[in-house]
């Protein structure tokens, strides 16, 4: 019998399978950055995968890092992302958006001149990709303390919009080297206030915007994605007794709370992984990273060993709107253009064939 096409229960959720769409940026956000009709189109053939994780959002036009993506903050894009979810909904899918907060990561000239802000005054390395060219990443201002709240609180209303615009769901994302996972990382959080200097109070970022959206929406409507250790936009995490400190902080400050889910993005065989999925004592997703393309002879490996109640799957669902009937049938996969992943229209985006044409 598969693991991956039993049904499971994660949050209000009855999922037809244990693997579902991880988040993937696309730029392809319309005037205002604010989704577009092929973009609801673009999730709603992606429905079969039971819970779509849509692509990082930004709540507040401050949050933006790359260009051409959807933020969650004004009145057009709510309505976008309302669309969005009808067309979902009506194909019997579900959907929660993540709230990503690019923090660093960042240009100015990607959102109208605005600053790019950061738990310290510490320049990501790179470059970011604008409408002129490369250009490097800007030295961020290191956010005050007393500015805090009101960074939570756009994360709040962020979520509370999802909600209005029929969303079922979001995730805060607290990995991949943006602002929260900034806080939380001690190469990127230099401050000396109760928001860094230990494990813990580099963790108190993510925990209270995390109960925060949690009180607001519900925490069986939220989720959490981390990625502990993961090199990934300039983030050193190389010791491991400090990431391990950190991260149990993260996942003891949320427990209680009865969140959806606990997305981890790391080797889900890791001690560390199956010390902070007891913590949480909820529902894991695990998605083994940008490296790897997931098959589904992994995820049943995964989901066979008890390492997670769920998988992310990325790539794959790319070019493969379909995804779960071929690998429930057997039938050949589609290999993805990589010269249209990023910006651009319907090619490459919704002009991928299902097997029902």
């Amino acid at each position: 019998m598969s693991r991956a096409f039993e049904p499971v229960r994660i949050g209000p959720w009855k999922l037809p399978q244990r693997f579902v769409m991880a988040p993937m940026t696309r730029n392809r956000a319309g005037e205002g950055m604010a989704p577009t009709e092929l973009t609801a189109e673009y999730y709603a053939q992606r429905a079969g995968a039971g819970l779509l994780i849509a692509e990082g959002t930004q709540p507040s036009a401050v949050g933006q890092g790359y260009p051409n993506t959807p933020g969650i903050h004004s009145a057009d894009q709510v309505a976008g992302w309302r669309a969005v979810a009808d067309a979902v909904h009506a194909r019997d899918g579900r959907i929660v958006v993540q709230l990503m907060h690019a923090g660093r990561v960042s240009h100015p000239d990607n959102k109208d001149g605005l600053e790019a802000v950061a738990p310290s005054a510490v320049a990501a390395p790179g470059e970011m990709i604008t409408a002129t060219g490369m250009q490097a990443h800007p030295t961020p201002r290191a956010l005050e303390t007393d500015e805090i709240p009101a960074v939570i609180e756009e994360f709040v209303q962020a979520a509370r919009n999802a909600v209005d615009a029929k969303i079922d769901g979001v995730e805060v994302h607290s990995a991949n080297g943006y602002l929260l996972h900034q806080f939380l990382a001690p190469n990127t959080n230099l401050r000396t206030d109760a928001y860094g200097g230990s494990p813990e109070a580099r963790a108190r970022f993510t925990v209270e915007v995390t109960r925060a959206v949690a009180a607001e929406i519900g925490a069986d409507r939220v989720g959490l994605r981390i990625s502990p250790g993961h090199a990934f936009n300039g983030i050193e995490e190389t010791d491991e007794a400090d990431v391990r400190a950190t991260y149990e902080a993260v996942a003891d400050g949320v427990a209680d709370l009865g969140l959806a889910y606990l997305s981890i993005l790391a080797d889900p065989s890791s001690d560390l992984v199956v010390d902070l999925r007891a913590r949480f004592g909820g529902p894991v997703v695990i998605n083994t990273g940008f490296s790897d393309v997931t098959t589904i002879e992994s995820v049943e490996k995964i989901l066979e060993q008890d390492l997670a109640d769920l998988v992310a799957v990325g790539r794959p669902y790319i070019s493969n709107p379909d995804l779960a009937e071929r690998w429930r049938t057997g039938a050949e996969l589609s290999e993805a253009d990589q010269a249209t992943i990023y910006g651009g229209g319907a090619e490459g985006y919704t002009d991928y064939p299902s097997l029902a044409g």
